[in-house]
């Protein structure tokens, strides 16, 4: 059986932010080729040896005997294995004895985990174990929500990922390194967890932003999630008591306090959704939150919080004339907010604004449904979308058109449609402004760069066509695959470069050479 497996694509960069060289593209998946046959011997000195037969005959004629058993001839070569090919997504298809293997040389980390019931939506939870690190075994926190077989079965579980190790081995000539090096790739991650019950299937999972320069909140105080259920009811829970339980051993969290909702916003009635976004105040008083929800009835929801808690504002935000599928608020501007929806467009709010309707938008972003954005937080007026129809777009929000006006729908100033389903997921690095990751129904997870520029030779190269990289943008960076229905996809905000990527059978996280 040949072998394949999915393509990381490492290019060129020119931007001043992205000082390393991106060289051409590596492969992480690969194929079996024929080898050529060995060519003809030629005596460069012309001698003359006897034949076989000429032998035979002068040994019969000396009256030796001959045994009648002839061994087979020995073959001189032995045919080598195939050498692996490029397989790329889109453009070349799976034989039927064809099977994707992962290339490890492209991955520092990589590792897989299954769970009992799918999660399909989570959440990156921050920790004290400190911001930029770098060092394995490396340790991850995520909160997450199941769709299990029935609405009673559901549950919010904080896992914990420790023992993650590097995966991919050091070129060490030290044999007593490299067998430690061995010893540390064979050990097996760890994952651990604490839940509590959760009445219906859990659409999504946002949790509680904190201020980057800030570690977990001390145990006596919240670290809230938010739960969108399928019941319509989206759900506030304390999840501190949960991360406790998981790092101090023997510890015991109080049922009164982690099984029952902090809160519950009920302003949805029986219509369930999907968008969700957390926004805080900032750094100097990171407890005033504000939780925007959006369901598929178009409407848009606010809550606040007061000295005495949280407080759901009853009057809805409503421009949108479809499901509201995904919504973010702004990283600059406390009270301005961007929302898109199934109705094809991308609505810009603020809060402060009369009525309740939008302040600007983009009334046809996508051909079909917008499914995800995302608003870059080092540069401020650049905006992701990802819609139903698998296109990835970037937008200027400079040039996004006020309300009341006649001006046209702006183009967005990068479009690419590498995937070939729907765009499920997408996110700008927390700290990379021209980097980000996307996640589409065609089992893809992509990581791209705005930064890398084509040149000229890359430009002759792809127009030949060869191995179907013409299709290839040089944006594309790494394409990870291996999973089935990918649903969502982050970057870990402590750990460079990492990503963690949830689908039908679990989670990936994993850390490659190219970011």
């Amino acid at each position: 059986m040949s072998k394949r497996t999915a393509t990381e694509l490492q290019t060129a960069s020119t931007s001043d932010n992205h000082e390393r060289k991106k060289a051409a593209r590596h492969e992480s998946g690969q194929a079996k080729a024929p080898v050529d046959e060995m060519g003809d011997f030629e005596d460069g000195w012309e001698d003359e040896y006897e034949s076989d037969e000429e032998v035979v005959n002068a040994e019969e004629e000396d009256g030796m005997e001959l045994d009648d058993e002839v061994l087979p001839p020995i073959e001189e070569t032995e045919e080598k294995p195939p050498a692996p090919s490029t397989f790329i997504p889109g453009v070349h298809e799976l034989g039927q004895d064809e099977v994707l293997e992962p290339d490890e040389s492209v991955y520092i980390m990589r590792h897989n985990m299954n769970v009992t019931w799918p999660c399909l939506s989570f959440d990156i939870l921050r920790d004290n174990l400190g911001d930029q690190r770098q060092r394995y075994p490396a340790t991850a926190y995520i909160v997450t929500g199941t769709q299990a077989d029935s609405a009673k079965n559901n549950e919010i579980s904080v896992y914990k990922m420790s023992s993650l190790q590097k995966t991919q081995k050091d070129n060490d000539d030290s044999d007593s390194d490299e067998e430690e090096d061995e010893d540390a790739l064979d050990e097996d991650p760890v994952l651990e967890y604490r839940s509590v019950p959760h009445l219906g299937g859990v659409n999504r999972v946002r949790a509680q932003p904190l201020p980057s320069s800030s570690s977990l909140p001390p145990v006596s105080h919240p670290y809230y999630v938010a739960s969108w259920s399928e019941t319509g009811k989206v759900h506030i829970w304390d999840v501190r008591p949960l991360i406790e339980a998981l790092d101090v051993p023997g510890y015991s969290p109080d049922k009164s306090r982690t099984h029952t909702p902090t809160f519950t916003i009920n302003s949805h009635g029986r219509s369930e959704g999907f968008a969700m976004d957390w926004a805080s105040s900032g750094e100097s008083n990171p407890s005033a939150l504000r939780l925007l929800t959006g369901d598929i009835s178009s409407k848009i929801y606010l809550t606040t919080t007061t000295p005495s808690g949280f407080n759901a504002l009853s009057q809805p935000f409503t421009s949108h004339t479809s499901s509201v599928e995904d919504l973010q608020w702004s990283p600059s501007e406390a009270t301005v907010f961007a929302s898109c929806s199934a109705d094809q467009s991308v609505q810009i709010w603020d809060v402060r604004s009369k009525g309740r309707k939008s302040v600007a938008g983009i009334e046809k972003a996508h051909e079909s449904d917008v499914n995800v954005i995302s608003w870059n937080r080092g540069t401020s007026y650049l905006l992701l979308s990802g819609g139903d129809e698998g296109g990835i777009k970037v937008w200027d929000l400079r040039n996004v058109k006020k309300k009341g006006t006649t001006d046209p729908d702006p183009s967005p100033v990068a479009a690419f449609n590498w995937h070939r389903a729907p765009i499920t997921s997408i996110e700008w690095h927390p700290t990379e402004d021209s980097i980000f990751a996307a996640s589409g129904a065609d089992d893809q997870v992509t990581l791209w760069d705005l930064a890398v520029e084509q040149d000229d030779e890359e430009a002759n190269a792809m127009d030949d066509g060869q191995d179907g990289s013409k299709s290839v943008p040089p944006q594309l960076l790494f394409v990870h695959q291996g999973q089935k229905d990918v649903k969502e996809v982050h970057w870990h905000p402590q750990i460079p470069g990492a990503v963690i990527s949830t689908a039908l059978d679990g989670f990936n996280i994993f850390k490659t050479i190219s970011v």
